[in-house]
């Protein structure tokens, strides 16, 4: 590395005196609290919930000099401010953000020091839906190929907490969701956007403002950069226009130019190095069809990356999937219980659902993001024989159903309602029969019961497998 490269890192990560303001103090916030303390800043966090909420977080920060301004974030803080460093789930409209902006004060995030610090080439992964499950199968097949891999981002441990320990000769893949990109100004050499469709909008102020979020992953490439988009989702492709670099696609319905796709009963890659099949379809383990999608896209980006198509197949074959993401979870009197709490929108509850050809007993719900509901009501008359809903949604859900029981003109499934997940689970126990599947896939996030969909889904796990020491 040249002196004249050096000395602008050397800059970036001076932060020695600096007054530091964090917002949010989740697992992203501790990890940048600790960062900068460690080297000297002068950090105070604040957050909107109380003590006792982020107790375990502020355990973690116990031994650094950390201030806390809890329960809002006033305005009277930015006068001690130097520079903002904002985790992913505060969202840019806040009041302070916007008077920081108008007084000039720097805002930054650990994903654009992640960017900044971190001298590996970075695979960044992005998309509606799929996401995780692709970036952990894409780390996988770069260890089979030999490679030292690092996985982070929105998934896994904060890489800011080991970004200076990675070496050039390292791969590091990160999953980025839409509040990670948003004030993104840097690309990854090798970008991948699987799918987009209406999520978020909680949050974002439109879709508009959705999809130019994710396309900061491809907007600040270059001609040296590789990005891989989904040829069948039609706004994903569409981003072809912002691509700098080399193109990849994946598809299941399209043999594409670059990338992967399905021929028959094979996944094919095809790039520079020429076309290769990597395995059936149906030595896929991962339920679903849409897992079909995610072994496409990591394939692509791996061929992207240069693996061989060996390791792809290798890593695929032994791939079990990851954690709340139609989760195996035990068979109790003939009934099977599948935990998919990541189903965060009517889409992914729409996906798990059709994962399955048997009866479904569906417990969904939880808190709405305003997305539509047609298509996941239209297949819930199709797929369930139950629906027990809990928490925020529940009235949503319901009257989407009874929609789709109308215009449908058929019975459709009982619905019943639980005021929480313990009574949801007792109830779909109580209406499943042998051979039929219970569903956790609560088209909703878990924030009016839950701290994030893994705790309500580690939740699922340990009531389900309550039933089975009872049966």
């Amino acid at each position: 590395m040249t002196l004249e490269a050096i000395i602008p890192m050397l800059k970036r990560i001076d932060v020695y005196g600096q007054r530091a303001l964090i917002l949010g103090l989740g697992r992203e916030g501790t990890a940048t609290a600790r960062y900068l303390a460690q080297r000297g800043a002068r950090v105070t966090v604040s957050d909107q919930q109380d003590a006792q909420a982020l107790q375990g977080f502020m355990e973690q920060l116990a031994d650094l000099p950390v201030r806390y301004v809890l329960g809002g974030h006033p305005e009277t803080l930015l006068p001690q401010a130097d520079v903002i460093y904002v985790s992913p789930g505060v969202p840019q409209q806040l009041p302070l953000l916007v008077e920081a902006r108008r007084r000039g004060i720097p805002i930054e995030s650990q994903t654009r020091m992640t960017f900044q610090l971190c001298r590996a080439p970075l695979i960044g992964i992005t998309g509606s839906s799929g996401k995780s499950t692709t970036a952990a199968l894409v780390a996988e097949i770069l260890r089979a190929d030999g490679r030292q891999v690092h996985l982070g981002g929105n998934i896994g441990t904060p890489l800011l907490e080991i970004v200076e320990e990675i070496p050039p000769q390292a791969w590091v893949v990160m999953e980025l969701s839409s509040f990670q990109l948003e004030t993104l100004q840097q690309s990854p050499h090798i970008a991948a956007v699987l799918n987009l469709s209406p999520n978020h909008l909680d949050r974002h102020r439109s879709m508009e403002a959705y999809l130019q979020a994710k396309a900061n992953i491809l907007r600040y490439q270059s001609g040296d950069d590789h990005a891989i988009l989904g040829w069948d989702d039609a706004r994903a492709r569409s981003l072809s226009s912002e691509v700098r670099g080399r193109l990849s696609y994946f598809s299941r319905a399209q043999e594409v130019e670059w990338g992967a796709f399905l021929r028959g009963e094979w996944i094919v890659v095809r790039s520079a190095e020429g076309q290769s099949e990597v395995v059936r379809a149906a030595q896929v383990p991962l339920l679903g069809e849409h897992n079909l999608w995610n072994v496409l896209a990591a394939c692509a980006i791996a061929a992207a990356a240069r693996a061989r198509v060996a390791s792809m197949a290798t890593a695929i074959q032994r791939f079990p999937g990851l954690e709340h993401r139609l989760e195996w979870v035990g068979e109790y009197r003939g009934v099977r219980y599948y935990n998919d709490s990541i189903a965060t929108s009517p889409q992914r509850a729409t996906a798990a659902l059709r994962a399955f050809v048997e009866p479904i007993v569906l417990v969904a719900g939880g808190r709405e993001k305003h997305l539509p509901w047609e298509e996941f009501a239209e297949l819930v008359m199709d797929r369930t024989r139950a629906v027990v809903l809990f928490g925020e949604a529940t009235e949503s859900i319901a009257r989407a159903i009874e929609g789709a029981r109308q215009r449908s003109g058929g019975s459709g499934p009982v619905i019943r309602r639980a005021t929480n997940l313990e009574l949801a689970v007792e109830l779909a126990n109580s209406l499943a029969q042998p051979g039929d599947v219970v569903l956790l896939a609560p088209a909703c996030t878990s924030f009016d019961l839950y701290r994030d969909f893994e705790e309500r889904g580690q939740h699922f796990k340990t009531l389900v497998r309550a039933l089975g020491e009872t049966a």
